[in-house]
């Protein structure tokens, strides 16, 4: 069974979810399109123009990533403004939302009330009291290189309940296998487990795999 990768930077990698730029030609595999708060720029308009009309095919299987970010020039205004379109958007397509965010997650949680479709925190790696509010709202999180290392996010993920997790690699260059071998270690169950429960929570977002 291969190792899907919930979010990535590969063009050629077959399993996951790629992670499309702005105005790139989309891979013929599954991709993600949106807005990320960096790429906020005055082209907005025709940028976004650009996400509803790519988003619409049917290897499109998410919206993002997009979100807020707290350490960028970007003013936090407009970033508001665009992860809300993007929200809109993600509504109207019934299609789940990847989100970036850094220092800025109880704004993130205030939005996720005008969300109709599910939600993931991609490369999570913040403390525990971050996570538990995360998840007492609705949040699945995809966990990246980070568990390989950071002890108390370990400790976090053992906790974590499985229905609600996913895996990636996001631009990191490393086997995605060693990290389903960390949480298979983690929650001591079998890999095979972990992809089937990742597979599981795949279909819950509607990703066809």
């Amino acid at each position: 069974m291969e190792f899907f990768d919930f979010h990535h930077h590969d063009f050629d990698r077959n399993f996951g979810i790629y992670n499309l730029k702005l105005n790139e030609e989309p891979p013929e595999n599954f991709f993600s399109a949106g807005i990320h708060p960096q790429a906020i720029s005055e082209n907005i308009e025709a940028d976004f123009a650009w996400i509803k009309e790519i988003s619409k095919l049917g290897n499109c299987v998410a919206i993002g990533e997009c979100g807020l970010d707290g350490l960028i020039k970007v003013d936090e205004k407009l970033q508001e403004e665009v992860f809300e379109m993007q929200i809109e958007l993600a509504n109207e397509l019934n299609k789940p939302l990847i989100i970036h965010c850094v220092k800025r997650f109880s704004q993130v949680i205030r939005f996720r009330k005008k969300a109709k479709v599910p939600v993931i925190i991609h490369g999570f790696n913040k403390r525990k009291s971050i996570g538990d509010e995360l998840f007492k709202n609705q949040f699945y999180l995809s966990f990246g290189k980070s568990v390989l290392y950071n002890v108390n996010l370990q400790g976090f993920l053992k906790g974590f309940p499985l229905d609600q997790i996913f895996i990636e690699t996001d631009s990191a260059d490393f086997d995605i296998k060693e990290l389903y071998q960390k949480v298979s270690e983690l929650k001591n169950i079998s890999v095979e487990d972990i992809q089937l429960r990742i597979r599981e929570n795949l279909k819950n977002l509607q990703i066809p795999i």
